[in-house]
């Protein structure tokens, strides 16, 4: 039964209005990140070459001054060796580049001010999905416009978690930033769908659980996803390094403001294996749902069948993480081809091909 409420057309409009403004933010926040890159002090190669080759660099370590109160009334000071975050996954121990977790290089403050845009662009963007929600009393996931709205948000909401939990993640903010823009991009133009009511499959309460529980998961597996990505860029930087090359300047900058390569890959590897049984839930309550909606719980719908398919994906991939010869490179072609299929569960499945969940068009 389609609901009888009314679509307010003024808080669709104002919705309209705060994406395209969390848009403007998003994009300044973009060249804040920019700044932070590149016209903040460039870290050497040093450090890495030494970690892998047992080679003693020229630069004194990093102290801290530490302060301790005497028994006596006097203030005794000890230089203590700075800590470098290290990894203990993988074959290597390599520290990770001094621009990784923020604070340690001159493009600091750039970093601040794009982590302080990307906050400001979040909170617009969230204001308009649910000004989208109010204006039709309902949940704001029921079109792939606003399935990517919602995502988007989601997505930029977990990151900024994981910075609040102090954990060093702001090299996701760039790809992140550039990644939401190019969503937004695509949901405002050619995903653009009307703000109306929902249609008669659509109106249930599990509308709440299946679509946010998917949306939470595929924004994880996201932030996985690139972590995996740029973890195989580091790995074969940290590889030309420890065979003797010499990497480019563009490639120091760039790679020396990552974590090393058994840092990423611990990460990718604890946010996948995390949302992992999520993710589960999620096939099974659209199950349950199907059984209500069209009577049963499984019928080989594309949908329902690239959704197993992803699921599949990442089970091979933590399979693969314990199996020995199957770490590191391998394991992570597997977990970037699982999050291709989510993508073409997403976009591919909706669009080129006919299925029961394309009632509700784009």
């Amino acid at each position: 039964m389609i609901l009888a409420a009314q679509t307010n057309e003024g808080l669709a409009q104002l919705s309209n209005e705060l994406v395209y403004a969390s848009m403007a933010v998003y994009t300044l926040a973009f060249l804040a990140h920019i700044a932070e890159w590149v016209l903040g002090s460039r870290s050497k190669v040093g450090r890495t070459a030494a970690a892998l080759t047992g080679t003693k660099t020229e630069a004194a370590p990093a102290t801290v001054t530490v302060r301790v109160k005497q028994a006596g009334g006097g203030t005794a000071v000890i230089e203590k060796p700075k800590v470098v975050t290290r990894s203990a996954a993988g074959t290597r121990d390599v520290p990770d580049g001094p621009g990784a977790a923020g604070g340690t290089v001159k493009g600091d403050l750039y970093g601040r001010i794009a982590v302080s845009l990307t906050v400001l662009a979040f909170a617009l963007e969230a204001a308009g999905v649910i000004a989208r929600a109010i204006s039709v009393q309902r949940a704001p996931w029921g079109n792939m416009y606003e399935f990517s709205t919602t995502f988007s948000t989601v997505a930029v909401g977990t990151y900024l978690g994981f910075l609040l939990a102090k954990k060093n993640v702001r090299w996701i903010g760039l790809p992140l930033v550039t990644t939401v823009l190019l969503d937004l991009g695509l949901a405002t133009t050619w995903l653009y769908t009307e703000s109306d009511q929902l249609v008669p499959a659509l109106d249930s309460y599990w509308l709440w659980i299946h679509v946010s529980t998917a949306i939470f998961c595929g924004a994880v597996f996201y932030l996985g996803a690139v972590a995996t990505l740029l973890y195989l860029f580091r790995d074969s930087y940290e590889n030309k390094l420890a065979t003797g090359g010499k990497p480019g300047a563009f490639a120091r900058s760039v790679m020396e403001r990552l974590p090393s390569a058994a840092s990423l890959d611990k990460f990718s590897y604890r946010v996948n294996a995390a949302i992992f049984p999520l993710w589960t839930f999620t096939i099974i309550a659209g199950a349950i749902w199907a059984g209500d909606a069209w009577g049963r719980y499984w019928g080989w719908d594309a949908k329902e069948v690239w959704s197993f398919i992803t699921w599949v994906g990442y089970a091979a991939y933590l399979h693969a993480r314990a199996t020995a010869g199957w770490k590191g490179r391998k394991a992570a072609y597997i977990a970037l081809i699982a999050f291709g299929c989510f993508l073409f569960n997403y976009y591919g499945v909706n669009i080129f091909v006919s299925s029961k969940h394309s009632y509700a068009g784009v």
